[in-house]
Protein backbone atom coordinates (compact mmCIF):
# COMPACT_ATOMS: atom_id res chain seq x y z
CA UNK A 1 0.00 0.00 0.00
CA UNK A 2 2.83 2.38 0.90
CA UNK A 3 4.60 1.67 -2.40
CA UNK A 4 1.39 2.42 -4.30
CA UNK A 5 1.02 5.75 -2.48
CA UNK A 6 4.64 6.64 -3.26
CA UNK A 7 4.11 5.77 -6.92
CA UNK A 8 0.94 7.88 -7.09
CA UNK A 9 2.71 10.78 -5.38
CA UNK A 10 5.56 10.56 -7.90
CA UNK A 11 3.09 10.64 -10.79
CA UNK A 12 1.35 13.67 -9.24
CA UNK A 13 4.66 15.51 -8.88
CA UNK A 14 5.59 14.83 -12.51
CA UNK A 15 2.17 15.96 -13.75
CA UNK A 16 2.26 19.04 -11.57
CA UNK A 17 5.67 19.94 -12.91
CA UNK A 18 4.42 19.57 -16.46
CA UNK A 19 1.29 21.59 -15.73
CA UNK A 20 3.05 24.47 -14.02
CA UNK A 21 6.16 24.62 -16.19
CA UNK A 22 7.25 28.23 -16.67
CA UNK A 23 6.50 29.53 -20.15
CA UNK A 24 9.35 30.82 -22.28
CA UNK A 25 9.04 34.59 -22.42
CA UNK A 26 10.11 36.39 -25.58
CA UNK A 27 10.72 40.07 -24.88
CA UNK A 28 10.62 42.50 -27.78
CA UNK A 29 12.47 45.80 -27.53
CA UNK A 30 12.43 48.27 -30.36
CA UNK A 31 10.61 51.14 -32.01
CA UNK A 32 7.28 51.88 -33.67
CA UNK A 33 7.66 49.32 -36.44
CA UNK A 34 7.49 46.61 -33.75
CA UNK A 35 5.33 48.31 -31.09
CA UNK A 36 1.75 47.71 -29.99
CA UNK A 37 -0.71 50.30 -31.33
CA UNK A 38 -3.88 51.76 -29.91
CA UNK A 39 -7.14 51.80 -31.90
CA UNK A 40 -6.62 55.47 -32.72
CA UNK A 41 -3.75 54.48 -35.04
CA UNK A 42 -5.52 51.66 -36.90
CA UNK A 43 -4.69 50.31 -39.46
CA UNK A 44 -1.09 51.01 -38.40
CA UNK A 45 0.16 47.75 -36.88
CA UNK A 46 3.47 46.88 -35.27
CA UNK A 47 4.72 43.45 -36.28
CA UNK A 48 5.24 42.57 -32.62
CA UNK A 49 1.45 42.70 -32.18
CA UNK A 50 0.99 39.53 -34.26
CA UNK A 51 4.15 37.64 -33.29
CA UNK A 52 2.35 35.53 -30.66
CA UNK A 53 0.30 33.85 -33.40
CA UNK A 54 3.36 32.00 -34.71
CA UNK A 55 4.26 30.15 -31.51
CA UNK A 56 2.97 27.08 -29.75
CA UNK A 57 1.53 27.15 -26.26
CA UNK A 58 4.27 27.67 -23.71
CA UNK A 59 5.66 30.83 -25.33
CA UNK A 60 4.64 34.25 -24.08
CA UNK A 61 5.38 37.35 -26.15
CA UNK A 62 6.04 40.44 -24.03
CA UNK A 63 6.23 43.35 -26.47
CA UNK A 64 7.98 46.32 -24.82
CA UNK A 65 8.72 48.20 -28.07
CA UNK A 66 7.54 51.81 -28.12
CA UNK A 67 6.88 54.43 -30.77
CA UNK A 68 9.68 56.91 -31.31
CA UNK A 69 12.27 55.14 -29.20
CA UNK A 70 15.93 54.59 -29.89
CA UNK A 71 18.49 52.58 -27.97
CA UNK A 72 19.32 55.80 -26.11
CA UNK A 73 15.79 56.79 -25.08
CA UNK A 74 14.82 53.18 -24.30
CA UNK A 75 17.62 53.13 -21.74
CA UNK A 76 17.13 56.71 -20.48
CA UNK A 77 13.42 56.12 -19.79
CA UNK A 78 14.24 52.97 -17.78
CA UNK A 79 12.35 50.82 -20.28
CA UNK A 80 15.36 48.54 -20.62
CA UNK A 81 15.64 48.32 -16.83
CA UNK A 82 12.05 47.10 -16.75
CA UNK A 83 12.95 44.25 -19.12
CA UNK A 84 16.20 43.45 -17.33
CA UNK A 85 14.47 43.18 -13.96
CA UNK A 86 12.02 40.60 -15.34
CA UNK A 87 14.43 38.44 -17.33
CA UNK A 88 14.72 34.79 -16.33
CA UNK A 89 17.04 32.03 -17.56
CA UNK A 90 15.71 30.59 -20.79
CA UNK A 91 13.99 33.79 -21.93
CA UNK A 92 14.74 35.55 -25.21
CA UNK A 93 15.13 39.23 -26.13
CA UNK A 94 14.56 40.39 -29.70
CA UNK A 95 16.30 43.73 -30.23
CA UNK A 96 15.38 45.90 -33.24
CA UNK A 97 16.38 49.57 -33.30
CA UNK A 98 17.73 52.02 -35.84
CA UNK A 99 14.82 54.07 -37.21
CA UNK A 100 15.21 56.69 -34.48
CA UNK A 101 18.87 56.28 -33.57
CA UNK A 102 19.52 57.67 -37.05
CA UNK A 103 17.91 61.01 -36.12
CA UNK A 104 21.06 62.68 -34.87
CA UNK A 105 19.37 66.10 -35.13
CA UNK A 106 17.19 65.02 -32.19
CA UNK A 107 19.56 64.73 -29.20
CA UNK A 108 17.11 62.84 -26.97
CA UNK A 109 16.94 59.92 -29.38
CA UNK A 110 19.72 60.25 -31.95
CA UNK A 111 22.95 58.33 -31.44
CA UNK A 112 26.27 58.21 -33.15
CA UNK A 113 27.22 54.85 -34.64
CA UNK A 114 29.57 54.34 -31.69
CA UNK A 115 26.82 55.05 -29.15
CA UNK A 116 24.40 52.82 -31.04
CA UNK A 117 26.88 49.94 -31.03
CA UNK A 118 27.66 50.44 -27.34
CA UNK A 119 23.95 50.40 -26.44
CA UNK A 120 23.35 47.21 -28.42
CA UNK A 121 26.35 45.63 -26.71
CA UNK A 122 24.92 46.59 -23.32
CA UNK A 123 21.60 44.91 -24.18
CA UNK A 124 23.48 41.76 -25.14
CA UNK A 125 25.66 41.63 -22.01
CA UNK A 126 22.75 42.40 -19.69
CA UNK A 127 20.59 39.73 -21.31
CA UNK A 128 23.27 37.08 -21.07
CA UNK A 129 24.00 38.01 -17.45
CA UNK A 130 20.44 36.93 -16.61
CA UNK A 131 20.79 33.62 -18.45
CA UNK A 132 18.61 34.76 -21.34
CA UNK A 133 19.35 34.82 -25.08
CA UNK A 134 19.65 38.04 -27.13
CA UNK A 135 18.78 38.23 -30.83
CA UNK A 136 19.80 41.27 -32.87
CA UNK A 137 17.70 42.51 -35.79
CA UNK A 138 18.41 45.16 -38.39
CA UNK A 139 15.61 47.73 -38.91
CA UNK A 140 13.01 46.96 -41.55
CA UNK A 141 13.13 48.77 -44.88
CA UNK A 142 11.37 52.05 -45.53
CA UNK A 143 9.39 51.97 -48.76
CA UNK A 144 11.29 54.81 -50.41
CA UNK A 145 12.22 54.29 -54.04
CA UNK A 146 15.16 55.80 -55.89
CA UNK A 147 13.62 57.07 -59.14
CA UNK A 148 16.96 56.86 -60.92
CA UNK A 149 17.47 53.16 -60.23
CA UNK A 150 13.98 51.90 -59.44
CA UNK A 151 15.41 50.29 -56.30
CA UNK A 152 14.65 50.96 -52.66
CA UNK A 153 16.85 53.62 -51.10
CA UNK A 154 19.13 52.95 -48.17
CA UNK A 155 17.42 55.24 -45.68
CA UNK A 156 19.21 53.75 -42.66
CA UNK A 157 22.78 54.74 -43.48
CA UNK A 158 25.43 52.79 -41.56
CA UNK A 159 23.17 51.72 -38.70
CA UNK A 160 22.25 48.29 -40.12
CA UNK A 161 25.96 47.58 -40.67
CA UNK A 162 26.59 48.48 -37.04
CA UNK A 163 24.00 45.89 -35.96
CA UNK A 164 25.67 43.27 -38.14
CA UNK A 165 29.10 44.11 -36.78
CA UNK A 166 27.99 43.93 -33.14
CA UNK A 167 26.28 40.60 -33.81
CA UNK A 168 29.49 39.22 -35.30
CA UNK A 169 31.70 40.57 -32.50
CA UNK A 170 29.42 39.27 -29.75
CA UNK A 171 28.53 35.98 -31.48
CA UNK A 172 24.83 36.79 -31.34
CA UNK A 173 22.16 35.43 -33.66
CA UNK A 174 21.36 38.09 -36.25
CA UNK A 175 18.11 38.25 -38.20
CA UNK A 176 18.69 40.68 -41.04
CA UNK A 177 15.23 42.18 -41.22
CA UNK A 178 16.42 44.94 -43.56
CA UNK A 179 17.63 42.49 -46.18
CA UNK A 180 14.55 40.30 -45.80
CA UNK A 181 12.03 43.16 -45.94
CA UNK A 182 13.88 44.82 -48.82
CA UNK A 183 13.59 41.59 -50.80
CA UNK A 184 9.90 41.24 -49.90
CA UNK A 185 9.05 44.73 -51.12
CA UNK A 186 11.18 44.51 -54.26
CA UNK A 187 9.70 41.17 -55.25
CA UNK A 188 6.15 42.38 -54.58
CA UNK A 189 6.64 45.50 -56.72
CA UNK A 190 6.44 49.23 -56.14
CA UNK A 191 2.68 49.70 -56.40
CA UNK A 192 1.51 46.34 -54.94
CA UNK A 193 3.84 46.71 -51.93
CA UNK A 194 1.81 49.67 -50.67
CA UNK A 195 -0.50 47.09 -49.10
CA UNK A 196 2.24 46.23 -46.59
CA UNK A 197 2.45 49.81 -45.31
CA UNK A 198 0.09 52.29 -43.67
CA UNK A 199 -1.48 53.67 -46.84
CA UNK A 200 -5.10 54.79 -46.96
CA UNK A 201 -7.28 56.93 -49.19
CA UNK A 202 -9.03 59.97 -47.78
CA UNK A 203 -11.99 59.06 -45.57
CA UNK A 204 -11.15 55.34 -45.85
CA UNK A 205 -10.54 55.33 -42.09
CA UNK A 206 -11.90 57.74 -39.51
CA UNK A 207 -8.38 57.99 -38.07
CA UNK A 208 -7.08 59.45 -41.32
CA UNK A 209 -9.79 61.65 -42.87
CA UNK A 210 -7.27 63.07 -45.34
CA UNK A 211 -5.71 59.69 -46.06
CA UNK A 212 -2.14 58.70 -45.32
CA UNK A 213 0.95 57.58 -47.22
CA UNK A 214 3.25 56.18 -44.55
CA UNK A 215 6.35 54.49 -45.96
CA UNK A 216 7.69 53.43 -42.54
CA UNK A 217 4.87 51.81 -40.58
CA UNK A 218 3.00 48.65 -41.40
CA UNK A 219 -0.55 47.63 -42.22
CA UNK A 220 -2.05 44.51 -40.61
CA UNK A 221 -0.99 42.51 -43.68
CA UNK A 222 2.48 44.02 -43.56
CA UNK A 223 2.81 43.21 -39.87
CA UNK A 224 2.09 39.55 -40.60
CA UNK A 225 4.50 39.53 -43.53
CA UNK A 226 7.29 41.03 -41.43
CA UNK A 227 6.55 38.66 -38.53
CA UNK A 228 6.87 35.80 -41.02
CA UNK A 229 10.30 37.15 -42.01
CA UNK A 230 11.32 37.03 -38.34
CA UNK A 231 9.98 33.48 -38.09
CA UNK A 232 12.01 32.52 -41.17
CA UNK A 233 15.10 33.96 -39.45
CA UNK A 234 14.43 31.87 -36.35
CA UNK A 235 14.06 28.74 -38.46
CA UNK A 236 17.38 29.47 -40.18
CA UNK A 237 19.15 29.85 -36.83
CA UNK A 238 20.36 27.41 -34.19
CA UNK A 239 18.00 28.85 -31.57
CA UNK A 240 16.09 26.22 -29.55
CA UNK A 241 13.18 28.63 -29.86
CA UNK A 242 12.55 27.33 -33.36
CA UNK A 243 11.19 24.10 -31.87
CA UNK A 244 8.42 26.16 -30.27
CA UNK A 245 7.17 27.61 -33.56
CA UNK A 246 3.87 26.38 -34.88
Amino acid sequence: MISIRIALLSIFIVLAGATFKKPVTVYMVGDSTMANKGPEKFPETGWGMVFQEYFKDGVKIDNRAMDGRSTKSFIAENRWQGVYDKLQPGDYVFIEFGHNDEKIDRPLVGTTIEEFSANLTRFIHDTRAKGATPILMTPIVRRIYDRATGQLKNSHGLYPDAVREVAAQEHVVLIDMLAKSDMLVQQTGEEPSKKYYNFADSAQYANYPRGIQDVTHLSPLGAHKVAELAVAGIKQSTLPLKDLLK
